[in-house]
């Protein structure tokens, strides 16, 4: 069984005219908590693939508005037990490496995701996402899903349309500027990957 993961109702219009018999969608909210416990909930209910499709802010000359990506790998930036044990920030205690794997199809070019609680222009935030984690997309819920779809040996597969890039001025206003067109590039590529 397949399960949609989707933070919030406006992306998940994009999901709802390609579900088939079967498949569980599920509106979480945003967030690593709401994100993980949905996930938790879809994989208790039989899922085996859990999806993670939604808007994105981006980072770098590669990525460009509207874009839309797989995810190859994610990243929970905002954890950190650096002083605890000496580990790198997003490195979950018990593993060796800060990034989940994720499962793509080879439909969109593939990027590596950051993760946290928290939508921001810090350029402290851009420093530790682009240098030390080599990221270039960034959400609030991803990298929570392919935790727990890993801890559930599930596979996660995410799909991702950037409406802001840093860099380029306030996220805030190019997400609200750019959000209705980046909905639209995410309801046709939904309807070619899914």
């Amino acid at each position: 069984m397949r399960a949609f993961v989707i933070a919030m109702e406006i992306e998940a219009e994009c999901v709802r005219p390609h579900l088939r018999d079967g498949d569980e969608l599920i509106v979480c909210g945003i967030g690593k908590v709401n994100a993980a416990a949905a996930a938790q909930r879809a994989i208790d209910a039989g899922a085996d693939e859990i999806w993670n499709i939604g808007l994105c802010g981006g980072f770098g000359e590669d990525v460009e508005i509207g874009g839309v990506y797989e995810v190859e790998s994610a990243v929970e930036y905002d954890f950190d037990l650096a002083q605890l044990n000496g580990t790198s920030v997003g490195v979950v205690d018990g593993r060796d490496s800060p990034y989940f794997p994720c499962s793509t199809k080879g439909v969109f070019p593939a990027k590596r995701l950051a993760t946290g609680d928290r939508f921001n222009d810090s350029e402290s935030d851009y420093g530790l996402i682009i240098d030390e984690l080599g990221c270039e997309l960034r959400d609030m819920e991803g990298a929570a899903i392919a935790h727990v779809c890993e801890i559930n040996g599930k596979a996660y597969r995410g799909l991702k349309c950037v409406s802001d890039v840093a860099g380029r001025g306030s996220m805030t206003g190019q997400y609200l500027e750019h959000r209705a067109k980046c909905l639209e590039r995410l309801a046709e590529a939904v309807a070619v990957l899914v």
